[in-house]
């Protein structure tokens, strides 16, 4: 008899979550009522901010984080190697995204693009925590405010994320997340957006709802992008988990890390010292000319094992066809990442056996081609 296939996510949601759910739809209130501000409050709370604003998703909050930050024509500076929602939002909120390259270890935003690609009309870097893995905070925070900028930090892959003991929320100036079904946590569908500032705070709560400042006073143009009740009682039960949920990705990492280390060819994450790394995805980049194999046909022989995998992200930002007019035409690093990128199953539903089919999977492909 065949194993049953193992699959790259899994929602994991319990009788507490649907319980939640079913007391919300019994009460009658379902936008944006007491279940959002307690989970406002818990959030804020766990990951050591001030304010904690809840939005429909991890898109909206990306929304309104630049709408609060940017003037028409203002530039950031955003990695190409990232979800587009990093760089699309920069566009409709009427900025214009500089796509810079990233990191070859990290695989995050390379330090020094930003010194090359700033401009006078840089208004802010958008910096990605990608597949759970921290950017180097210290030194972007350094580089904005000697330019004087904001930076809006990309957190959608990183709950649980730390850096230097000290939770990527709780970071100036703005921290977006989201609680899409395949992430760390999940409501659904929605977003947050954390930050320890006042005023933008005000901004960011206003622009979800409207520009409402009190019923039918509207004091700027705004957009509906509340977060429903339903979806807020789901996510506090889920934020009671996330610490467990995320050490189980951190040991699932651990074991797949120590099984792959050997294999000729392979990649593994790199965490630099001081982040503790929540591991959305467990990232391996595959060398055709060591590993004797392509990526695409390491990924072809796991699926005839039952192993889902995927490629997060195939092209880069600056290669996608909305952005054709961007004028950089070359991103080395950000093109070589794309071309050999595999994600792994991590997500802490797995069982040791399904791991170690995992980690026997893509043992016995590169093993087969090295011997």
């Amino acid at each position: 008899m065949n194993d049953p296939p193992i699959s790259i996510s899994c929602v994991g949601l319990g009788d507490e979550e649907i319980e939640a759910a079913l007391k919300v739809l019994r009460s009658g209130r379902l936008v944006q009522g007491p279940q959002v501000q307690a989970f406002e409050e818990a959030f804020a709370a766990l990951v050591g901010t001030k304010h904690a604003i809840a939005v429909s998703s991890g898109t909206a909050a990306l929304h309104i984080g630049y709408l609060c930050i940017l003037e028409p024509d203002d530039e950031v500076l955003v990695p190409s190697f990232t979800h587009i929602s990093t760089a699309s939002m920069v566009a409709f909120a009427g900025g214009r995204p500089v796509f810079c390259d990233i990191d070859a270890e990290t695989l995050t935003i390379d330090l020094d693009e930003l010194e090359r690609k700033a401009t006078s009309k840089t208004k802010a870097v958008a910096a990605v925590h990608l597949f759970g893995n921290a950017c180097p905070i210290d030194q972007i925070l350094t580089f904005a405010r000697k330019r004087g900028i904001k930076v809006l930090w990309d957190a959608a892959q990183a709950h649980g994320t730390s850096y230097h003991g000290k939770d990527v929320g709780g970071f100036n100036d703005l921290v977006c997340y989201s609680f899409y079904p395949t992430k760390n946590m999940t409501t659904g569908e929605g977003g947050m957006i954390a930050t320890n500032e006042d005023k933008l705070a005000e901004r960011c709560r206003l622009l979800r709802s409207h520009g409402q400042a009190k019923k039918y006073w509207h004091t700027l143009l705004g957009l509906n992008y509340r977060m429903a009740e339903v979806e807020a009682a789901i996510g506090l039960e889920q934020l009671r988990r996330l610490p467990a949920l995320v050490e189980t990705r951190r040991s699932n990492a651990a074991f797949l890390t120590e099984r792959l280390s050997s294999l000729p060819g392979i990649t593994l994450p790199m965490i630099p010292d001081g982040v503790a790394h929540s591991f959305h995805q467990f990232c391996i980049l595959v060398d055709e000319g060591k590993a004797r194999l392509s990526r695409d046909e390491l990924a072809q022989r796991l699926k005839g094992k039952g192993i889902e995998c995927r490629v997060h992200y195939p092209r880069p930002l600056h290669q996608q066809p909305v952005f054709s007019n961007n004028g950089i035409t070359e991103l080395p690093v950000s093109e070589r990442v794309a071309r050999h990128i595999l994600s792994l199953p991590v997500h802490p539903m797995l069982t040791q056996p399904q791991l170690e089919r995992i980690a026997q999977g893509v043992a016995e492909a590169i093993g087969s081609n090295n011997r």
